[in-house]
């Protein structure tokens, strides 16, 4: 008995329900030498060498490439990163098993997390080094935001801080403009008859596609398929459509022009640059960060030092320093985060209950690299013990 179990694809003609792929998977041999070897998933690392920068055609197929300078060392930056990722405990404290689970659909697979899903690559587009560039690969980027709040770097509590509608504002400052308002709350006569809430993310929805599609049809037909399941969007006729982009556009005029015209592959090159400065100003000084496109995640202590690195880095790439936010849960979007609000959050969440499977992971994750965290997990956190601790303990 072999090591791989293989069936061979089949091609009964285009579209016939029983052509698949070859398809390849471990034996029962392989599988029982796993489980006595006893191995953990982040016993398993990535394979030696295996591209990072990555450049696709048209078809979104990946193409090969003459390295350059720029080439290089976007790769070695990329590869520091990854390594100070991959040397960092990115964890969530109350999660007993290391899988996050995304539900029954079809089409919706539980996000593992570990060493084996924090590695990140860069991607570029329609074979153009100036087309694209986005990082992509962490688990952390395929997880809700409340979810994402609850994720520890070396077993410290996090921040999330965004940029305030990243796109709008990069076409704002391209104007010579600053974008100090939310850009999505519209009003005006004729407009549907939703609530202010609904209306402003039908609207934000409506606008990023709009500004992402090289037509109309095609950004329309985008629209309904995002809202699928949510009758409010999935069955607005054209005509409101229309209606809800002229409002869009005049409270935000300086974007006359920027719809339909394919602006998304533009903005997001710029806003991979930006990541990337942001990547490589914490990688210098050995500090974790996690991207998520138009936001990232730090350790709290870190906070203002990201604002700061977001700010210069946001600067050097479209010409001015765009606003952040601070995401905490259960608030909206530009919504204004004080000192104290953010105080209070922290302290709510610095100790936080570590459950069983979360200390494991960290215990060996302690073994495997050789840190100390420092975290003594002998005493209990308060309103575990009453008869051991401190009522100040911290």
């Amino acid at each position: 008995e072999g090591l791989l179990d293989l069936t061979k694809h089949s091609h009964s003609g285009p579209g016939h329900k029983y052509n698949h792929t070859t398809r390849i998977r471990a034996s029962e041999k392989l599988q029982e030498r796993f489980r006595k070897a006893k191995l953990e998933r982040d016993d398993i690392g990535r394979a030696e060498g295996e591209e990072i920068i990555i450049l696709k055609d048209d078809e979104n197929k990946q193409i090969e490439y003459k390295d350059t300078p720029v080439t290089n060392q976007m790769r070695e930056d990329l590869t520091a990163y990854n390594t100070l990722i991959t040397n960092s405990f990115i964890d969530i404290p109350d999660l007993q098993e290391p899988v996050i689970a995304k539900g029954k659909a079809a089409d919706t697979l539980d996000i593992h997390i570990g060493t084996g899903t924090t590695r990140t690559h860069r991607i570029f587009s329609r074979g153009d080094w100036d087309k694209h560039g986005r990082f992509y690969g962490g688990w952390w980027q395929r997880i809700s935001s409340e979810t994402r709040a609850r994720i520890n770097i070396d077993d410290e509590p996090t921040v999330e801080v965004d940029f305030v509608g990243l796109h709008i504002a990069i076409l704002y400052a391209e104007a010579g403009k600053k974008l100090d308002f939310d850009p999505y709350l519209v009003s005006g006569k004729n407009l549907l008859s939703y609530p202010p809430k609904l209306r402003r993310t039908l609207t934000k929805s409506l606008a990023l596609i709009a500004i992402n599609a090289k037509d109309k049809t095609k950004a329309y037909q985008a629209f309904r398929e995002n809202f699928s399941s949510m009758p409010a969007g999935r069955n607005i006729t054209n005509k409101s459509l229309d209606k809800l982009l002229d409002a869009f556009l005049a409270r935000n005029p300086v974007l006359e022009g920027k719809l339909f015209t394919d602006q998304g592959i533009r903005l997001m090159h710029l806003d991979g640059q930006i990541t990337s400065r942001i990547h490589n100003h914490f990688t210098k000084k050995g500090i974790p960060v996690l991207s998520v496109h138009d936001s990232y995640i730090i350790d709290f202590r870190k906070v203002d030092e990201l604002r700061k690195a977001m700010a210069e880095a946001s600067k050097a790439v479209v010409g001015r320093p765009l606003a952040t936010s601070i995401k905490l849960p259960g608030r909206e979007e530009f919504e204004w985060v004080s000192d104290y609000d953010l105080q209070v959050y922290i302290d709510n969440n610095l100790n936080a209950h570590r459950c069983d499977g979360y200390v494991e992971r960290l215990k060996a994750f302690e073994a495997r690299t050789g840190r100390n965290l420092g975290r003594d997990y002998s005493i209990p956190p308060p309103g575990e013990d009453d008869d051991v601790g401190d009522s100040d303990w911290e």
